[in-house]
């Protein structure tokens, strides 16, 4: 299953972390759904009923808008199915959060959309699964293996975290999300490759519920999930179905030219993830804070020293934490933006030293 996850990338770090190519092979970065940007809210730990960022094909709000053409919208997690009678989705008897690939087409709440062709992404620096152990449940946070220059095509630069020793060096070397590359166009248009923290993308179906009284309406998504890869499943058994790379998240968006029996065949356990755990603290879904996301040592009982690259880590996620990230200001000068801009570079600099130095991600 998926019940929580962190997003911690601003609103426009997160639409320059999806730029893709479209079919004429060039980079575009997809804009937000006009005031969605505004209805979401970076955090280290996402529930279940919170607002969070989904990529999906612009023709189901622009039925005249290209076939390659991706928006960015904020849905709420917790799928409410259209033909839902309630006059409030919080009344609903059962949990949508999650849905069974196996179970799909077998439950109307999400055999319809997936016929309707109402299939996203949904976005994510990872997501948290917890260990039953004997007196407890330990936290583990999962994610794509992250190195130096991470982006959605560069698959061949990936971990293959094969064994648990390798996932084990992996929690030791994470790299916490970077700055966008500055060569971005205006008009959608992205001259380069976002060169920062890999996001997880999950596949997702959503639906459009109106209040029976009328109102605004409430657009919602499910996580798809699948049995737990090899690597995952000493954690538990099921995982979220992940789309790994930019033609996988092209074929289960693009609804019109691939069918959703085809798009089904997408959906397939992947041994791909890597993970570290974390502390505790990230049980309570109150607690929003750089430390859900830190690797603490399960052998130690005392708090764990901190190693090089967790200093950096947390060094990182606590200057740039999703409360002090902001875009610019329209009514800033160009040099304003520029001068804020280099002081931010020069606050990462320790980090930027770390990647580069000797104590890079280890690759095998």
């Amino acid at each position: 299953m998926c019940g929580r996850t962190a997003c911690t990338l601003a609103p426009d770090e997160l639409s320059r972390a999806c730029s893709y190519r479209n079919r004429r092979g060039q980079r575009r970065q997809p804009r937000w759904r006009d005031g969605d940007a505004d209805k979401y809210r970076p955090s280290y730990n996402k529930s279940p009923q919170s607002m969070s960022p989904v990529l999906l094909s612009q023709r189901h709000f622009d039925k005249n808008a290209p076939v390659d053409d991706y928006v960015l919208a904020s849905m709420r997690w917790g799928l409410v199915p259209s033909w839902f009678k309630q006059d409030d989705p919080s009344k609903m008897q059962y949990s949508t959060s999650n849905c069974r690939s196996e179970n799909i087409l077998e439950k109307k709440s999400y055999k319809d959309p997936l016929i309707k062709g109402q299939r996203c992404v949904i976005l994510a620096d990872g997501f948290y699964e917890w260990k039953k152990q004997e007196k407890n449940k330990q936290p583990f946070f999962i994610y794509f293996p992250q190195t130096q220059g991470s982006s959605q095509e560069k698959k061949g630069d990936q971990d293959d975290p094969k064994t648990s020793a390798r996932n084990k060096e992996n929690s030791e070397t994470v790299c916490p999300p970077e700055k966008a590359s500055p060569d971005l166009t205006e008009g959608g248009e992205a001259s380069g490759e976002w060169t920062g923290w890999k996001l997880l993308t999950m596949a997702g179906l959503f639906d459009c519920w109106t209040p029976p009284d009328g109102g605004e309406p409430l657009y919602s998504y499910s996580v798809i999930t699948v049995n737990a890869s090899p690597n995952l499943e000493s954690i538990h058994n099921r995982m979220p179905a992940i789309l790994n790379g930019d033609e996988e998240v092209r074929r289960w968006l693009d609804f019109g030219a691939v069918k959703s029996l085809d798009a089904l065949k997408l959906l397939q356990s992947k041994n791909i993830l890597t993970f570290h755990p974390v502390s505790s603290i990230v049980n309570n879904s109150r607690n929003n804070s750089p430390e859900c996301l830190q690797p603490v040592d399960l052998n130690s009982k005392k708090e764990p020293k901190p190693t090089g690259s967790s200093k950096m880590m947390m060094g990182w996620l606590s200057s740039t934490s999703p409360s002090k990230r902001k875009e610019p200001s329209t009514r800033e000068s160009k040099e304003e933006q520029e001068s804020k801009a280099g002081a931010r570079r020069k606050s990462s600099g320790p980090l930027k030293q770390w990647l580069q130095g000797a104590k890079k991600p280890r690759t095998k």
